[in-house]
């Protein structure tokens, strides 16, 4: 796990932005991209907040429904159906030669900010590896992964798991930035939770 998948290590520079927004939506009724909260989808959102805290390349991983994404690189996963997990794989497949690090979000998450994610870049910069934000200490989204670990979460990531399993298997190489006060982990899963937040 020392060293990049992509070969030679990479210093901490600038992360790249994935996010998983390949869903069904099956409890929602339609694909959670193509959602609209205040008239913008949440996949243009979550490209948008990903941008905004600097991340480059912003890899949209989509499944369910075919999206463009204006500033994105989109990528298909044709195994979408199987869960988070080979989605993961594919945002992770895509990182260009050399990426020191990758923020991974999720679609259906829109109370998450550009200022959480700079969070997690700036323990990046100072020498994690592995950095999760925290609500109430608990873990959640986003997640902060470094080069040197890309090929060892991308193993592990199966069925709707993603990173988690990797994390919990390792805490003692995972930074915790508490979020509390800039971002909103709240997901959107059934049309009541996009009511809402569209009543916010």
């Amino acid at each position: 796990m020392g060293s990049s998948r992509h070969g030679a290590p990479a210093g901490p520079g600038r992360a790249a932005g994935v996010l998983l927004a390949a869903g069904a939506g099956r409890r929602l009724g339609r694909p959670k991209a193509l959602v609209e909260l205040a008239g913008e989808r949440l996949v243009d959102r979550g490209a948008r907040m990903l941008r905004a805290a600097g991340c480059t390349p912003v890899i949209v991983v989509t499944g369910a429904a075919p999206v463009r994404v204006p500033g994105a690189t989109v990528v298909h996963n044709p195994g979408w159906n199987s869960g988070m997990g080979s989605s993961l794989r594919a945002g992770l497949a895509a990182l260009p030669p050399g990426c020191p690090a990758a923020v991974v979000a999720l679609v259906d998450q829109p109370g998450i900010t550009a200022e959480a994610v700079r969070r997690l870049v700036a323990a990046r910069a100072a020498g994690a590896g592995l950095v999760v934000a925290t609500y109430g200490g608990r873990p959640r989204n986003p997640v902060l992964i470094g080069h040197e670990y890309l090929a060892a979460v991308a193993e592990s990531a199966t069925g709707d798991a993603g990173a988690r399993g990797f994390l919990r298997a390792h805490p003692d190489l995972v930074t915790e930035v508490p979020c509390d006060d800039v971002a909103d982990p709240g997901d959107i899963d059934t049309p009541a939770d996009l009511a809402a937040w569209n009543r916010r």
